[in-house]
């Protein structure tokens, strides 16, 4: 398996997994056929009121909002019989210098039904490779968990193709201030999507995978009212792995901050308010999930144990024997597991 995926791209190794599960609808014209639950219906724009709840006051600063009234707009994609997908848009509550940046883009995966559907945030991995948060999103929606799939920070629509700006930079004060932006955008995007009347507004929560992983855990101890929260291959401590990698981005990264006098040490201080292990104890209580690799070379799992003991070791921490792109293989179970802890409660893949 790992000798296979290794001369076979993420992408494609995907899409294989993907034909062979009946859950994937490619897009398409195809419209409801006789007899289907109808969709309820979207408008083309609108305002949600983001209010702040008592507990907003535990969330830490960086990541708090206050109480206001946002703008979005919207455009059908395309539908089957069980999902319909639209193109959402509204603006960043942070403004950059990136002015393509500042409009959050994502696609709702609908459910058939009046509801109320439970929901989620999808997000995605740090290569900005859609298909596998697409695949995700349609699947929750196909089993009537409506999903929202985020585009985080100088990602897809958001990246300038003049500007050198990533969310996860070679400046760690870059990656900062893009994960801080990511969390707060997650968060209105969950005050939009609480917002549609097919969705119990009390049973949104967030998920994500890799980077997406890191960025679930991060939001879901910032989001108060997010009450399910799965982390897949994700971790905390992330300055540790960041500095420990052998990849040559992280080696010239090294040198570049060393040169300009940062260590080690003061590097994980920069990281320290975007850590998902920082925040951990903000997640205790909630229904949290975590799926890891038992041998991920991207993501060790000592850093998984790291954000697992933050978090009390409430969470029920399922491990995959894979590695980090090799757990692509276990994507059906997993896809059933997640379904199922989104609608129930329950971490048991069939």
């Amino acid at each position: 398996m790992v000798r296979f995926t290794r001369f076979i791209p993420l992408s494609t190794a995907l899409l294989l997994l993907v034909s062979a599960t009946s859950s994937f609808s490619a897009e398409s014209d195809a419209r409801p056929v006789a007899g289907s639950r109808p969709f309820v219906d979207l408008p083309d724009s609108g305002s949600v009121a983001f209010r702040v709840t008592p507990r907003e006051a535990q969330v830490p600063v960086q990541f708090r909002l206050s109480d206001h009234d946002f703008r979005f707009q919207t455009e059908v994609g395309y539908e089957n019989a069980a999902v319909r997908v639209t193109f959402v848009q509204f603006p960043s509550p942070v403004a950059t210098d990136v002015s393509v940046n500042n409009t959050v883009h994502a696609e709702y995966f609908q459910p058939a039904g009046d509801g109320p559907h439970p929901a989620t945030i999808v997000l995605h991995i740090l290569g900005g490779d859609f298909l596998l948060s697409r695949t995700v999103a349609n699947h929750l929606a196909q089993h009537g968990v409506a999903a929202l799939f985020v585009k985080m920070p100088y990602y897809g629509p958001r990246r300038d193709r003049i500007s050198p700006r990533r969310m996860i930079s070679r400046d760690p004060h870059e990656t900062v201030a893009g994960m801080t932006q990511a969390v707060l955008d997650i968060r209105r995007a969950a005050a939009w999507l609480r917002s549609r009347p097919e969705v119990n507004p009390d049973r949104v929560g967030v998920m994500g995978i890799s980077l997406g992983g890191i960025m679930s855990a991060l939001s879901g101890a910032a989001e108060p009212r997010f009450d399910r929260v799965a982390i897949f291959l994700g971790g905390g401590n992330f300055a540790e792995f960041l500095w420990d990698s052998p990849l040559r981005q992280a080696e010239e990264f090294r040198r570049d901050w060393i040169a300009s006098g940062g260590t080690r040490d003061s590097f994980a201080k920069v990281l320290r308010p975007v850590d998902p292990v920082t925040h951990g104890p903000l997640l205790r209580g909630k229904q949290v999930l975590m799926v890891e690799s038992r041998h991920d070379e991207v993501i060790p799992p000592a850093n998984a144990i790291d954000l697992h003991e933050a978090i009390g070791c409430e969470p029920q921490l399922v491990w995959l024997n894979a590695g980090h792109y090799t757990a692509i293989w276990y994507l059906p179970r997993e896809l059933v597991r997640l379904e199922q802890f989104f609608k129930t409660g329950s971490q048991t893949a069939r």
